[in-house]
């Protein structure tokens, strides 16, 4: 019976020994696949990869075995182990830049006869016949998770091996990946070995969940029981208790209940509290030397802690703190802030709102909180040795990277708030920038007086100065970090307010688009926005550099469903050092998402710049306008809007979802029509021509000339007609997630 079952498993491992040096990664691993789909969950540095990698042959093994259908592969080469059936997808999916889809997908068909074919291939993951001639580079992360994984399906592994398969992926994507893997074990042609750090996927995708400590399989455990015992995780998987990786912890007790924590005895002086690891370990540390433990340690006053106990017990414990209401997120770096972002806490608290306390310190210091430094560091793609450097820059890019892709983990998170130096706002601004639109998001800082957009972006982050620097509670500081608490209380509570839900999700009816204005095309977009409002939300954009981000924001997060991007004006200014300039990637979301895309030359007619005082030396002697006292607009010579048409038009050649491209003949702005001082059809015809020289013109992809000016009647309604042809066309009405 027990030969029978060896023979017919999938994978056995056995007593599994791998040495990196003198370091034991794998110690006695022990591990068996059936059949379907399994999944092996751990922190990072706990031996998941080194299992992955010893299976296929690519490190060294020092004793056990390893069986696939019964036969033994222990030490076999990587090329023999792959002949005889198994697939592996490795972390960071290790793509080819310079090969196309089909050349990877070609490469790797052949190995092995099966049922996966390129043509199964395509027929299964459609975007990848569709992007099957783009190289690799060229692809989104989700595309190339998509390739990696048919890369290994072509092999027709009795097998497949997968590390990290979702790793730094958008929340969307996950959730493709997640319902691939349900069907690959569901077809039931393969088995599939499952390493994932995130406990949702692995959860949801296999029925038992291995859990690795210390490169050991700690234990085997239902999945739905996993998914629901918080508190099992904690312990097991970590959220910065890192005394709790000893196996020791980790062995049930053998009448199935814990054992209750030992109490520390009461004492009335102060406490000398010792760190016993000042820096986060790992299997491969060296011991602390003594001397680094007693300077780290200090003086916990009773009475401090006395004090702080009635807001203690106001929260709610730390194993609910991920599950549950939405929580306000207060964030900041708790080795400096530390009494300003408790006082900011203590106040949306007593407003019955939920909090959750996050440090992003890069000083390695432990502090009270809900989410320790060190469980946020995990989550940086080299784990935490990247952020807790002795370089403090380098330390705070890296913290910020860490705190981002953290954040977009959360899923029940009412809106944030942080307050500190530029530090602190360089920290928690890039995470803030990944919520949606409409998750309220607040930055105190003593940097807020200034030039904010580095720090707000296309993102509605709202900053508050702080006035007096935030060190320390004080009459000033006190005021202002108290308008900020009660300030994101009142913002968190509107978006709660059930009244409120049901206006969103009313407005939510009509699909939403993004159309771009400048004043120099105002009226032609309010003719457009009235032709559709009946039918779609109209969200036009400020084409001021920001506000085509904002929307290619809103396009990359699947919350528009179509746009007319009218004024690309925003062009000049990057290819022309005007103030107002887009980015390199400016077009690249409707590349990426393939929404329907009606667009035109609106503005390209100017660079913008400041007061007539800052113009450019380089400049002088060009023909401008004075807009406003701060804004004095420079005409574009012919060269320059030929230059503009070749970036266009090059841009346009990589959209393959549905594009029409308007050249309004009669001027491209207000300023430029007959009679005005802007007007230069020379200039206009040399963008145009530039533009059809550049564009390869398809059924689906097409440049239009008009006679009118961009701001004639006519123009607009020809601009409505062509987007309701393509909304039509690029599939119907749908609800646009928010």
């Amino acid at each position: 019976m027990s030969e029978a079952r060896r023979s017919a498993a999938a994978l056995e491992v056995r007593g599994l020994d791998v040495y990196y040096g003198h370091s034991h990664a794998l110690q006695g691993v022990d591990l068996t696949l059936d059949a379907g789909v399994f999944s092996v969950v751990g922190r990072n540095g706990m031996g998941k990869t080194t299992l992955c990698k010893a299976i296929m042959g690519l490190v060294p093994v020092s004793g056990g075995s390893i069986r696939i259908r019964g036969d033994d592969i222990t030490r076999r080469p990587p090329a023999n182990i792959a002949r005889l059936g198994v697939g592996y997808v490795p972390q960071g999916r290790r793509l080819w830049r310079s090969l196309s889809v089909d050349e990877h997908l070609r490469l790797a068909g052949g190995m092995r006869s099966g049922p996966w074919t390129v043509e199964r291939i395509y027929d299964t993951f459609p975007r990848l016949a569709e992007r099957k001639d783009h190289g690799g580079g060229q692809l989104s992360g989700g595309e190339q998770q998509m390739l990696a994984i048919s890369r290994a399906l072509l092999t027709n592994p009795q097998l497949l091996i997968m590390d990290e398969p979702t790793e730094g992926l958008a929340p969307v994507i996950v959730a493709q990946v997640e319902e691939m893997l349900l069907q690959l074990g569901e077809d039931g042609d393969m088995s599939v070995l499952v390493i994932e750090q995130n406990i949702g996927v692995a959860t949801a995708i296999s029925r038992n969940v291995a859990i690795m400590v210390n490169g050991r399989i700690n234990r085997i455990i239902d999945s739905a029981r996993l998914s629901a015992d918080r508190e099992l995780q904690q312990r097991l998987l970590g959220v910065g208790l890192h005394a709790e990786l000893e196996p020791d912890l980790d062995v049930p007790s053998t009448d199935g209940e814990a054992k209750p924590a030992a109490q520390l005895p009461r004492t009335s002086g102060p406490i000398r509290v010792y760190i016993s690891n000042p820096t986060p370990p790992t299997r491969w540390s060296q011991p602390v030397p003594i001397g680094r433990i007693e300077a780290a340690a200090r003086t916990l006053s009773t009475q401090v802690s006395r004090l702080d106990e009635p807001a203690r017990r106001k929260r709610e414990p730390v194993t609910t703190q991920t599950s549950g209401p939405p929580a306000v997120l207060v964030v900041g770096t708790l080795d400096t802030k530390g009494t300003e972002l408790r006082f900011i806490r203590d106040i949306i608290g007593e407003s019955g709102l939920r909090t959750r306390l996050v440090d992003v310190s890069t000083s390695g210091k432990h502090a009270t909180c809900d989410v320790s430094a060190q469980e946020i560091a995990l989550n940086h793609g080299r784990g935490g040795s990247a952020v807790f450097g002795p370089d403090r820059g380098a330390a705070v890019t890296a913290m910020a990277d860490a705190f981002a892709n953290w954040i977009k983990r959360q899923g029940n998170i009412a809106g944030v708030i942080s307050a500190g130096g530029s530090g602190a706002a360089s920290l928690v601004a890039p995470a803030m920038r990944t919520l949606p639109v409409g998750v309220p998001k607040l930055i105190i800082s003593s940097v807020a007086s200034g030039d904010v957009a580095p720090y707000v972006g296309p993102a509605d982050i709202t900053m508050m100065y702080s006035v007096t620097d935030v060190q320390g509670l004080n009459s000033i500081s006190r005021a202002v970090l108290s308008n900020g608490a009660n300030a994101i209380a009142g913002m968190v509570k509107a978006r709660l307010d059930p009244r409120k839900a049901k206006e969103r999700a009313a407005s939510a009816g009509l699909p939403s688009i993004g159309i771009t204005m400048f004043g120099v095309t105002t009226p032609a977009v309010q003719k457009i926005t009235a032709e559709l409002a009946d039918d779609f939300e109209c969200l036009v954009f400020h084409a001021t550099g920001v506000g085509g981000r904002s929307m290619e924001k809103l396009v990359d997060s699947g919350q528009l469903a179509g746009v007319i991007d009218l004024t690309t004006t925003e062009i000049c200014d990057l290819l022309m050092g005007g103030v107002f300039p887009a980015t390199e990637d400016r077009f690249g979301a409707v590349i990426r998402t393939r929404l329907p895309y009606v667009g035109s030359v609106g503005a390209l007619d100017m660079v913008n710049f400041g007061a007539p005082d800052t113009i450019p030396e380089r400049c002088r002697g060009r023909k401008f306008h004075v807009h406003n006292p701060q804004v004095t607009l420079m005409r574009t010579t012919a060269d320059e809007n030929e230059r503009m048409g070749r970036w266009i038009g090059e841009r346009l050649n990589q959209m393959d979802g549905p594009v029409r491209f308007f050249l309004p003949e009669g001027g491209v702005s207000a300023l430029d029509a007959r009679g005005q001082p802007f007007w230069d059809p020379e200039a206009d015809a040399a963008l145009f021509r530039a533009l059809e020289r550049t564009v390869r013109q398809t059924g689906n992809r097409q440049l239009i000339r008009v006679k009118q000016n961009i701001n004639d009647p006519e123009f607009a309604s020809i601009i409505v007609s062509a987007f309701r042809t393509l909304f039509g066309r690029a599939g119907a009405r749908r609800r646009v997630a928010r």
